[in-house]
């Protein structure tokens, strides 16, 4: 018992001092503008509403006080949050190996199959990424691209959805998902290299189209998304370095924490929602979110 309270004290000590340390390395408001951006990432980036889209529409009336070379990365490196989640919750599926019945195989054939074909769907967006990935971000992060993103691909879904309803689909379950089809869905990744598309919504518009479920599509989406945003961040870290400032650290590390957070929360009301329902409601949301957009930058611009 005495062993217990000592331990709380020196957790709720070790917190005190956390955050007497973060205050005073940067200002509140700068925290409570990296926390709200965490938020919109962690919701965002497993919804098909774009989550880079989001960040840099909230970046323009939200900015937090760091340079744009720091931003560029943190906006792809927060990511890692809502990768962690996923990888928490699907952890079992997602794991290779097995240690708790001796009488099966050591190895998950099955899970092994799907990392290869995950890796094959990489191919077409890790070309696409080394090749273009400076263009796109000196020509196409704007407003107008992310609009029309938004809503192009929000009338995407629409007419998906209505196609599907008509239609069985052919492929129900992730370990139904052949190479060619894995191939097919990278492809549609590529896409997603256009701000406000959305990753995931580009993949599970891709799968649906192909005849994917939308359970099978949302999971597929979810192991496609783990080597991609490592990848992602790798190459933004490398491009930034590693020299952070306290300030910069804290700013990352409080952003990441709380998409890590608020995407246990999304995943799981995804694969719930999709099950009873389809895509079309975040069809609708991004066109009429897209249409806001426009309006207001021909406005304001």
């Amino acid at each position: 018992m005495c062993v217990s309270i000592v331990t709380l004290i020196e957790i709720i000590y070790f917190n005190i001092m956390l955050w007497g340390y973060i205050l005073m390395a940067i200002d509140f408001i700068e925290i409570l503008k990296v926390i709200f951006l965490g938020i919109v990432e962690g919701i965002t980036e497993w919804l098909p509403i774009s989550s880079t889209g989001h960040m840099l529409l909230v970046d323009e009336f939200i900015k937090i006080s760091a340079d744009d070379a720091f931003k560029e990365m943190f906006f792809v490196v927060i990511q890692l949050g809502a990768i962690l989640a996923v990888v928490l919750i699907f952890w079992k599926k997602m794991f290779p190996f097995q240690f708790e019945d001796r009488r099966k195989p050591f190895i998950k054939y099955d899970t092994f199959s799907m990392w290869f074909k995950v890796a094959f769907a990489c191919i077409p967006g890790a070309i696409v990424t080394l090749l273009f990935d400076n263009f796109i971000e000196e020509h196409l992060h704007t407003p107008v691209v992310i609009a029309l993103a938004l809503i192009i691909y929000g009338i995407a879904f629409i007419i998906v959805e209505n196609r599907n309803k008509r239609q069985i689909p052919r492929i129900k379950h992730l370990s139904d998902i052949t190479y060619k089809t894995a191939f097919i869905i990278g492809l549609f990744q590529v896409l997603s290299t256009i701000p406000g598309t959305s990753r995931s919504g580009s993949t599970i518009i891709g799968a649906l189209i192909i005849g994917v479920s939308r359970v099978a599509a949302a999971e597929f989406t979810f192991f496609l998304a783990v080597p991609v945003m490592f990848g992602l961040s790798a190459i933004k870290l490398l491009k930034f370095g590693f020299s952070f400032t306290s300030s910069e650290l804290i700013i990352l590390t409080v952003g990441t924490f709380t998409a890590f957070v608020v995407s246990l929360f999304v995943i799981k009301f995804l694969m719930s929602y999709i099950k009873k329902h389809d895509f079309k409601a975040f069809g609708w949301y991004r066109i009429v979110l897209g249409a806001i957009v426009l309006i207001y930058f021909s406005i304001f611009a």
